[in-house]
């Protein structure tokens, strides 16, 4: 059976109307008080977090109370946010969420029978209680990854470095999966300033963080370390899996096209790695990788040095 698909806007404005009593034909032949109690209910509970992922979580717990459903998907691309809940089924209801003009996400209903009209007025009421916890939620989730952004490059910051391969080494620990760093250090960036500028030089750090970011997976995470270094975390990757990467890294910013005036600037990093060892600290593995990392330099600089 091909699938039911309905796209809908959720606009504050109407649901203002709903909260009022003015929701229209879809309205006539719902449940008033059963919709009006959870309504309230989750106006109550959709308030007790700021998670983005938990929010949507209780709503979809609650919303079944009234419509049943077999999942809940969600998306905003801007935020890098997806969500999916239950499973995927025939037919859907999907709706674009707005809140005075401004975006807040993508949300599917799906479910194996078809919705009926006053299923899909109902959904449509209960998704205004949704509007205002989802936005702050998202203004908050704006404001931490704002905190640990570094806003040149859009890599993580040393903050989110530390807090990041505290977390990831104690997980390797804990599961017994490997666990490896690179530093990535762009050569003779000085060289580059002071011939073309700052302001070309913003620029060359920035087309080499997204080469960087583009040859890596979704779980390798970027981090600038400082000026022109990177640090380049990846989880559940050994020793001979993380030396593949970083010769990936180096190709990749080798391969950048980087025009100032008509002229090609060249570009090129070099690298060190370590895989972090059985009981070793976070800054242990660190040290290793910058020791690696001056190894390439030394050695004239476009390289990948593996810690020892």
């Amino acid at each position: 059976m091909a699938p039911h698909n309905q796209s809908n806007t959720i606009d504050f404005d109407a649901a203002k109307l709903q909260r009022l009593g003015y929701a229209g034909r879809l309205q006539k032949s719902l449940k008033p008080v059963s919709l009006a109690q959870l309504r309230q209910q989750l106006s109550l509970r959709l308030q007790t977090s700021l998670e983005a992922e938990r929010i949507l979580e209780l709503f979809y717990s609650e919303v079944q109370r009234l419509v049943p459903l077999s999942s809940l998907s969600y998306q905003l691309a801007s935020c890098d946010l997806r969500l999916e809940l239950g499973e995927r089924a025939n037919h859907s209801a999907g709706y674009r969420l707005n809140h005075d003009g401004e975006f807040l996400g993508e949300l599917t209903f799906r479910r194996n029978v078809r919705f009926s009209e006053d299923e899909l007025g109902q959904l449509e009421s209960l998704l205004a209680s949704l509007l205002f916890p989802l936005r702050n939620a998202l203004l908050y989730r704006a404001a931490v990854q704002s905190a640990l952004r570094d806003p040149l490059t859009e890599t993580g910051n040393r903050i989110a470095m530390q807090q990041t391969l505290k977390r990831e080494v104690d997980i390797a620990r804990r599961t017994l999966q490997p666990l490896s760093v690179l530093m990535v250090d762009i050569d003779h960036f000085k060289r580059i300033n002071d011939s073309h500028g700052h302001l070309i030089g913003d620029q060359a750090l920035k087309a080499v963080a997204s080469a960087l970011k583009e040859s890596l997976r979704n779980v390798d995470m970027v981090f600038r370390f400082g000026g022109e270094e990177f640090m380049v975390l990846l989880s559940n990757t050994n020793r001979e899996a993380a030396s593949m990467v970083g010769e990936r890294l180096r190709m990749a910013v080798l391969g950048i096209q980087y025009l100032v005036e008509n002229r090609a600037i060249e570009l090129s990093v070099s690298l060190g790695c370590a895989t972090l060892l059985p009981g070793e600290s976070m800054e242990s593995l660190l040290r290793r990788a910058d020791n690696a990392l001056y190894v390439s330099k030394r050695d004239g600089r476009n390289r990948l040095s593996m810690a020892g």
